[in-house]
């Protein structure tokens, strides 16, 4: 049976999905359906293009920085029957709070009060990590002893 944390993980790896699709996909096949860019123009190390294009080029790479260590505390939860109340909200948290920063990223021109919220928004994500990482190895020390 699927555990929501573990739904949470399957939703995260979703979204990374759909960013990558929506906001990258449309903008390099847009450009290069409208003739002003060739499938070769679009490199990854060297990103060219609308400030709208590099938000969201970060935006999709803070998802895929961020997707294997979700991965991680939600399996170590899983694989330790530490599922609790504590880690499905913290689990929910790191959903949501990963989907708001998203968009605040690739909507919002970035502003220092923009950027203040992006951070307050990964911020909850880390500290979320680091609880279910806690909730995990107290368990784990608690059964052990």
């Amino acid at each position: 049976m699927m555990t929501i944390p573990v739904l949470m993980v399957l939703l995260f790896a979703v979204w990374t999905i759909l960013l990558l699709v929506l906001t990258v996909g449309v903008y390099r096949w847009g450009s290069v359906f409208a003739g002003k860019a060739q499938l070769i123009d679009f490199r990854a190390d060297d990103v060219k293009g609308s400030d709208f294009y590099k938000r969201a080029m970060r935006a999709h790479a803070n998802c895929i920085e961020n997707l294997p260590i979700f991965i991680a505390v939600v399996f170590a939860a899983h694989v330790t029957n530490s599922v609790s109340a504590a880690v499905v909200t913290m689990s929910i948290i790191v959903l949501a709070a990963r989907i708001l920063q998203s968009l605040v990223h690739v909507i919002f021109v970035q502003t220092n009060t923009i950027t203040f919220v992006r951070f307050c928004l990964f911020f909850s994500q880390i500290l979320c990590f680091f609880g279910i990482a806690f909730v995990v190895l107290s368990e784990t020390f608690t059964k052990t002893v």
